[in-house]
This record gives C-alpha cells, structure tokens and sequence, in this order.
C-alpha cells in the first residue's frame, strides 16, 4: 500500500515530490471527469517515460472481436471495448528550442499534483532544470466543464527563473491512438478530416463498425503576465495531427501562459454532418467565458452537488478525504443527465473490463444516486435497462431459453451480452436478480409505485421466466436445483446450488408473481397491455407459486448456516488468517486452479443476499453467517469491504466495521489490490457510501419509514450526511452525544430511531 503517498487533506487529493514509478497510479488518482467525457491525468507535455494515455467519451465503443482458445455456442461475438479518443490535451512545450520532458530533464524540483474536490479542479506544478541547466517553473491547471459538458480546459504557465529564454508552446490534437487492450490491434478509429482555422482546430473521426461521429477541437490564446499576446501562430495540418505553435522571448520571471480550450462533439448528441458547426459553436460560449469565468461556474456547480451528496466525518482526516474522493469520483462518472447512459466500473479512469454496465450499477450505485440526487435519475437507471429487455431476451434465446425469458448482461454496452469469459458469461447469472431487486429498492424507498406497471413488470416477468427454465427438478432431492452457476464469489465456478443465486432466484419469481397480482388488480389496463405483450396468465403465475415451494438450499446441520454451495465443506478449511501474508493477494500468486479448489471468499456471496435481504433474517443468524464466512473471504474485490463493514456494524463490531471502512474508501488511494495503475474502482466507491449511511448511520426503510441505528466509530468525533427521501431532505449529524435530525420539506415525516417513532417538523432541529 502507498499510504505515504497521498497526503491527507480533507478536500483534496495531494502528491509531493516527483517519482517516475508512481505516474501511471498517478494518473488514475488524478483523473478527472464530467459525466460525458473524461481522462487520466496524463501530462500536457511530452512524456518519454512509462505512461498510460486515456481519454474516454461516454456511450462511444468499440466491439472487439471476442478472442478465445476454444469457442462455445452462446458466446458473445465481442467484447466492447471502452475506447481510447482522441488526444485533445498536448501541449509540446519548446524552451531554447530544448524539449520541456520531465524523463529527460536534469533534475525535477517542487512536483506537486492537487486534485481539488471542493471546486472539480486539477493542477500540477513544479521547477524543471533541462539538460543545459537552465530552470523553469511550470503551472498546469485544468478542468472538465460541468456546465459546457463537451468542453476541457487548460491554464498552462512557464515562468524562466535562471535566465530569459524562448518559450515556443505548440498545443495540438492527435487521432493517431491506441488502446492498450485490443484484442487483435484492430485499428478502431478512423480520421476522415484536419482542419485549422486561425487559433482553432478540428479533428473529424468516427469509430469502425460501430460508427460514432466525433469532432476533437481546440482554440488557443496567449497571455504574458496576465496581459493577451496579440501571436498568430504557426499552423501544421497532418493526416491525423493539427497543431498550433507559438513562440515568444520570455524575460527571467515573467510568466508565459498558455489558455487552451478542448473537448469532443459526438453524434450521439449532434448530426454527423454538423459536429464542426458544433464544436465552433460550443467554443464560442467557452471562449466567451474565458478561463477564469468557467472555472468559476465550474467551481459553483461543484457547490451544489456537495450541498447534498457530501459526508462530513470530524476528527478523522484520511477518512474524511477517502469519502470525499469516492463521492467526488461518483459525481465525475455519472450525474443522471443522459438516461443512454450508465455507471462504467473504471468510470473514465482506465480501460479494463469493457463496457459501460455491470450489476454493480443497481446493486450498489442506485441507492447512492437515489439518495443524493433524487427519484428521477434513479428512475433514468431503471428505464436503461427497460430499453435493453429486448436484448436480454435475446441473450437467453442465444443459451437455449424460451418463451421470453430475460438474462440481463454481466458486461454490457447496449444490451448485447460482451464478456467472453464462459463462467461468467453463461454462469454469473445471478445478475439478473440485482436488476429486479433495484426495482424493488427504488419502490420501497420512493414509494412510487407507477415504475412497475408502465416498465418494470415486464422485466420482472422476463427475469421470473429465465429462473424457472434455469432450475431443473431432482428426483433424488424431491426438489428444485440450479447447477452450473457461479455466484458473487468468483473463486468458486461451475458450482451446484449457490445459495445466494437459489435465494435471490426464488425471491425474484415471487416478486414477480406479486407485482403482477397487484398491476392487475390496481392498474388493470396496464395489466391488460402487459398481458398482451408477454402473454403472462394465471395459470403461469400459479405454476411459479407452487414452484417456489420446492426449490432446494444447502444448509449444513453441524455449523446452523447455509452453505455457500454443495461441496464447500468438502475443501480444506484453512482460515485467511493462517494463510502465509507472503501468498497474498492469491489472485496474483495462486494458479486458478487452486484458488477454485480453496475455500477463499473473494466478495459476500452468502452475505450478499444477508444484506440485500436483511429483514428475512434474524441478527443471530447474521452473526452466525458472519462469524463462519469472513474469516475466508479476502476481500480480493473492490465490492467486498463495503457489505463486511456494513454487517459489522449492524453486529455492533465497531472496530471491524471502521478497519472495512478504511479499506473500501481507501482502496485506491492506498492501493490495497495493487492494481491502481489500470484505473480506479468507481462503482464499488457507491459501497462506501452506503458504509457510511447504512453501517454507520444505520439507515434502512421499514414498513414505508426511513429507520436510522446511529453508530459511531470511536476514531471519530463525529459526522452527518443527507438522504433525498420522497422528495424531502433529511440532514443526520451524529456524535457520541446525541443525534440530530433536520429536515428541508414542506410537510412533517415520521422516522424511526432505533425503533422509536420521530416525527421531524420542517426547517426544526430533532434530537434523539
């Protein structure tokens, strides 16, 4: 772990001191985003040392033909590739005709980096000695726009401090990028126009096969001590490259800068035809603004997203900072503008696993974009997977499922299953029960029910029919069995009767079986219009009651739990804490195979369906599952720490649920998987969120109720947080002294504290 190397700040991500083995980390901590495009914190000026270029539009893919040994009937015929764009942000940078390169130079003093969360800025600075010695001071600061989302900017200034000198900045745009992950080095751009008009440039460029229209752009200006430079730059148009070179003689501490202004147009949201037209008109408003006038609106939305979505913790600075940055990181990868779009697990920071959709979204990021922006964007991640029940059904059908059966995708751009590894693709299928339990969250903590009928019935119908075919009955259990499957652990494939994919089956064919019961008897032309479509009938839904009746769950007799599947006892049952530290983490020591043959958890898996369904089970029986499955879990995912911390805290196991904290909100910046490099873990950063609101605070909806059990860890002195409930706001500050409600509303709400009813009275203070 790198736990020297960020520095603690409460609101700001800080690195000191400049290490050529550190900048691909570097460049996944410091990324920065807006929702619709976003990049790593890669250099403005050359780098020749070892880096990680990455800049990501929303919603643009690739398929890269899927590559396997040995091809199985239902595979998905790519893999969806998260797309490197390309590079708007270069600036090479020429001083004494000598070139500014931080692998290069002679020496490297005062490097620091900041992220700033409070304001969605980054910058970097330091005093770079080039090969004949002479020094400069560099300042580079920038931004992607929340209000002008297809617009970047840069501040970028040298100050010569050992002699007057020649500074030359050339800023340019290059289509001319790879991905790091192609499976066949296919080329998946193609530049079909450069252009240069005056200090303006534009790269036209659609993607192959999947044909999306971009238009890169810049505008430039020059300043000398704040003041304009009237310098027509010296253009140079290249099949996949336009640049614009400016060279000024720079007297010994002066200061020269640089103002660049970039961003993509998408056919997504613009006719291809118009994408330059587009990025003119956009660069106008930008240039309008000018570089002080959009960080300032930049610095002002950023205000209003943490006037909701910010937890305060006192007395406990890495836990404030590590909240803060997934919170932060949430809000870079997703607002809830654009229901085409979703929550990608490496957001913009990286390309790994592909595709913009997991079941991360609805089981962990839902209730976080719910909670702090409210019922109409957690409506928008419902109705995308609305839109894509057709391809879902279309994935069953290709694995031999009928009668409008529905299996949702483990990885997904547009609906189309993308992942080609066989036991996830065809085995982790127990991502359809998150999609069915989100619909079910997002009623119970909404109380709006009207999502079901007009969507959400027919995809409960799709997933209950996909379960049914996907059990088969045993004539030597007398009951009902699902084999083949792998479940949230995935160091354990091809298992029979994983109890959490048996547990949420089971439960999904009930709710469906209740929701229509319900649309029928209270929304009964939408009823008839469902029935219609899905030809759904008594007669089927009866079938599904008596079927849940039968369907079988390990369960060893000799622990009391269930068992996470029919062979688990059957390894050697050798705890995590007698493992040799030197062995960990197993995913990068151990063989697969003898990871599939050890007892090692690598996320909850019966814990998940303890914590998605905490009210179906007793506190003992949490503690007794607890107590026989963390002790071999190793927490070898980004999603694991969050649900242990949660539990423990609902044990009363303060100290372990703090220690689950501190991982899940510091997994990246301490690196606890070493794996930063390849970018962060955004939809787990959801999990630590709910740490905090569900663990801590103890929050959870009973019989229609927000229900708060505040906690608080004894490293902190306190913390408060806010909830988006029914459309009224609820502040909790909680400290070891008391508790405290406020509420934003027009109408009273009763809550529920630690089982007492409380009535909140608006724009009053409540004490517990």
């Amino acid at each position: 772990m790198n736990q020297d190397y960020i520095k603690a700040d409460p609101w700001s991500i800080i690195e000191e001191g400049f290490d050529a083995e550190r900048i691909k980390s570097s460049e996944s901590l410091f990324s920065i985003g807006n929702g619709a495009m976003g990049q790593r914190a890669n250099f403005e000026e050359s780098y020749s040392g070892d880096t990680f270029q990455g800049s990501y539009i929303a919603g643009v893919y690739y398929p890269d033909r899927t590559r396997v040994g040995w091809w199985k009937n239902g595979y998905p015929e790519y893999f969806a590739k998260v797309l490197n764009a390309p590079n708007w942000i270069g600036i090479d940078v020429m001083v004494n005709d000598q070139p500014l390169d931080l692998n290069g130079c002679s020496s490297v003093k005062d490097f620091k980096r900041e992220l700033n969360m409070k304001e969605g800025w980054y910058r970097r600075s330091f005093v770079a000695a080039l090969q004949d010695g002479t020094e400069v001071a560099v300042k580079a600061t920038r931004f992607l726009s929340l209000s002008l989302d297809e617009v970047g900017a840069i501040e970028y200034a040298v100050t010569p401090i050992s002699k007057d000198v020649d500074v030359t900045f050339t800023p340019y745009l290059d289509s001319g990028i790879t991905n790091e992950d192609s499976n066949w080095d296919d080329k998946f751009w193609e530049t079909t126009q450069v252009t240069v008009e005056g200090k303006q440039g534009f790269i036209e460029s659609h993607t192959l096969k999947t044909n999306f229209g971009v238009c890169t752009f810049m505008e430039s200006s020059i300043f000398l001590d704040d003041e304009p430079v009237d310098l027509a730059p010296e253009t140079k148009s290249e099949d996949m490259r336009v640049s614009l070179t400016y060279t000024k003689p720079v007297a010994k501490g002066q200061t020269l800068t640089l103002h660049k202004f970039g961003g993509y147009t998408v056919s997504r949201n613009h006719e291809a035809s118009e994408l330059t037209k587009a990025a003119k008109a956009v660069l106008n408003k930008a240039t309008a603004l000018g570089f002080t006038g959009l960080l300032e609106q930049q610095k002002e939305a950023w205000a209003k997203i943490w006037e909701m979505s910010d937890i305060t913790i006192d007395g406990d600075v890495k836990a404030q900072q590590g909240i803060r940055f997934n919170i932060f990181q949430l809000n870079q990868t997703y607002l809830g503008k654009d229901s085409r779009l979703n929550i990608g697990p490496k957001g913009f920071t990286g390309e790994k696993y592909g595709g913009s959709t997991y079941w991360d979204t609805e089981a962990y990021c839902l209730p976080f974009y719910m909670a702090t922006k409210g019922e109409d964007v957690a409506w928008s991640l419902l109705e995308y997977r609305y839109k894509h029940l057709g391809k879902a059904m279309e994935n069953a059908t290709k694995l031999g499922f009928t009668n409008g059966a529905a299996l949702y995708p483990m990885v997904t751009m547009n609906g189309e299953e993308c992942h080609n590894e066989w036991e996830i693709t065809f085995e982790e299928i127990h991502r359809n029960g998150a999609i069915a339990f989100a619909i079910y969250h997002y009623n119970r903590y909404t109380g709006d029910f009207s999502y079901i009928p007009k969507m959400g019935l027919e995809v409960l119908i799709g997933i209950a029919r996909f379960w049914k075919q996907r059990f088969n009955y045993s004539e030597d259990k007398k009951q009902y069995v699902m084999l083949g499957v792998t479940g949230p652990n995935e160091y354990e494939n091809n298992v029979n009767n994983n109890w959490y994919t048996n547990y949420i089956a089971k439960w999904c064919i009930e709710y469906a079986k209740s929701c229509s019961e319900t649309v029928a008897q209270d929304y009964p032309e939408d009823y008839e219009r469902i029935a219609a479509k899905t030809g759904i009938s008594k007669e089927e839904l009866e079938e599904w009651g008596e079927m849940v009746k039968q369907i079988y769950f390990p369960y060893s007799e000799g622990h009391s739990v269930y068992l996470q599947q029919d062979g688990f006892l059957d390894k050697e049952m050798i705890r995590v804490a007698d493992l040799n530290p030197s062995q960990r983490p197993i995913n990068q020591k151990w063989s697969w195979d003898r990871i599939l043959r050890s007892p090692y958890i690598k996320q909850a898996d019966v814990l998940q369906g303890f914590y998605f369904f905490e009210d179906h089970f007793t506190q003992e029986e949490l503690e007794k599952h607890f107590d026989f499955y963390e002790p071999f879990t190793v927490h070898e995912s980004s999603l694991s720490p969050c649900v242990h911390s949660i539990q423990a805290a609902k044990l009363q196991r303060m100290e372990q649920a703090y220690t689950f904290y501190l991982r899940t909100s510091r997994l990246d910046l301490d690196d606890y998987n070493k794996e930063v490099e390849e970018g962060l873990h955004i939809t787990s950063m959801a999990g630590t969120w709910m740490s905090i609101v569900e663990g801590f605070g103890g929050t959870s909806i009973v019989e229609g109720k927000l229900s708060f059990a505040p906690q608080i860890p004894k490293q902190w002195e306190g913390y408060s947080f806010k909830m988006n409930f029914r459309n009224q706001v609820v502040t909790i500050k909680v400290s070891f002294k008391e508790t405290s409600f406020e509420l934003l509303g027009d109408a009273p709400l009763e809550i529920l504290v630690n089982g007492q009813p409380l009535t909140l009275t608006p724009n009053e203070v409540s004490v517990a």
